[in-house]
């Protein structure tokens, strides 16, 4: 009578715990993320308030091409990691190395478009609320970026040293995520700076 009543028994579920590592990123991320969010609301609540010049739109240049290389290199972590989880490791190093250089690219750009907005505009820190907010959210995603690529340096001595192995891949895939997240960010703080607030 009972199997009548069920005729599609279910297996009991077995409910595993997550993964630390990426509960402990997650949880980073979403601390960061608020963080960004204070950054971003105070650039968008004093764009158009400074006094003085020079102004977002005087000065700034859109990155366009440092931004494909940090979005590229989203897509070129993933592919390291995934191929670390099928035990190709030397396909592992290249793709995590040129996703070093792709970062490294970014944060090169970056640092030309302040050489030039201090040098050639005369736009600092300490110019007006549009350079305090700029260098304020801009540094921000910049430290970031530099807190991942020394990460992702790391990992690529191991990886030379012969130190990384398939077992590791989820550890690749924590770190993969926190550089998924400064990519995202900086989606934000494009669209914030190079695109609304100009």
């Amino acid at each position: 009578m009972s199997a009548m009543a069920n005729p599609f028994p279910q297996a009991p579920s077995i409910w595993t715990l997550p993964d630390r590592g990426k509960v402990a990123m997650a949880g980073l991320i979403l601390a960061e993320s608020a963080i960004f969010t204070i950054f971003v609301v105070a650039y968008l609540f004093y764009v158009g308030k400074s006094l003085t010049g020079p102004t977002p739109r005087e000065v700034l240049e859109t990155p366009i091409f440092y931004t494909i290389c940090l979005l590229s290199s989203s897509l070129t972590i993933h592919l390291a990691a995934k191929s670390l989880a099928r035990n190709r490791v030397g396909a592992f190093l290249g793709v995590w190395l040129l996703t070093i250089f792709l970062g490294a690219a970014f944060l090169y750009g970056t640092g030309q478009e302040w050489h030039r907005l201090i040098y050639e505009h005369g736009l600092t820190i300490s110019t007006n609320l549009f350079g305090t907010t700029y260098y304020s959210l801009v540094g921000l995603h910049a430290f970031h970026v530099t807190a991942g690529l020394i990460m992702l340096f790391l990992v690529a001595i191991l990886a030379v040293a012969g130190r990384i192995r398939v077992e590791h891949s989820r550890r690749v895939e924590v770190l993969a995520m926190y550089w998924h997240f400064v990519d995202a960010v900086w989606v934000v703080v494009f669209t914030v700076v190079y695109v609304l607030g100009r």
